[in-house]
């Protein structure tokens, strides 16, 4: 694993942390809101590597 994909991890994980301890407080979720942290979490997954510098 290149430090790239487990910075990209790390931050996938960060984001899904954060969303799962706001849901937690609510009762109810909507399906748009878990939409959004899906797409997030599939965005941060694909974006493109920066190549590193040399």
């Amino acid at each position: 694993m290149t430090d790239t994909n487990e910075a990209v991890i790390i931050e996938a994980l960060a984001v899904i942390d954060k969303a799962l301890a706001e849901m937690l407080r609510r009762e109810l979720v909507s399906t748009g809101e878990v939409a959004d942290l899906l797409l997030d979490v599939r965005t941060l997954l694909t974006h493109p590597a920066t190549p590193a510098s040399a």
